[in-house]
């Protein structure tokens, strides 16, 4: 089960990506599984050398009880140090965002692709757009001969 963010690629320059963990509860993982998660609107803040993970919708698990989660709370990602304090120097100094791209699992563990992006203009969007619709043609073209 992998959960895409489609709009980052269209509206980021993605320079970067990096693989974290995700901290979450049992019945957060549950939903997930279930594929009730969203990342659209989600970024990721770095605040004290922890790296956080906003807006990431994960709907409410409809077995769960009492001790179901808040479906847009504020999730801590694990990863290292190091590259923590790289990311940091990075979004300070070049003006960089992060942005989860993937949230998918690697042995039965939740893991979360960030992306380390820089923000496209209406032209770069353009662009883009024309490059891909120029390679479909060349595409069609191709099979049509074949």
């Amino acid at each position: 089960m992998e959960i895409l963010n489609r709009k980052a690629r269209h509206d980021y320059f993605i320079e970067d990506e990096f693989e974290c963990g995700l901290v979450l509860t049992g019945t957060e993982i549950k939903s997930i599984r279930q594929g009730s998660c969203n990342i659209g609107d989600s970024y990721a803040i770095i605040r004290n050398n922890e790296i956080f993970v906003l807006n990431m919708f994960i709907g409410i698990y409809k077995e769960g009880n009492i001790f179901n989660h808040e479906e847009t709370r504020t999730r801590k990602l694990l990863m290292h140090k190091k590259e923590i304090l790289k990311l940091n120097d990075k979004i300070r100094l070049e003006g960089y965002t992060l942005i989860p791209l993937k949230v998918y699992f690697v042995k039965n563990k939740a893991k979360l692709l960030l992306g380390l992006c820089k923000g496209k203009k209406n032209y770069d969007k353009r662009e883009s757009i024309k490059e891909r619709d120029i390679k479909r043609q060349i595409e069609k073209q191709n099979k049509k001969r074949y």
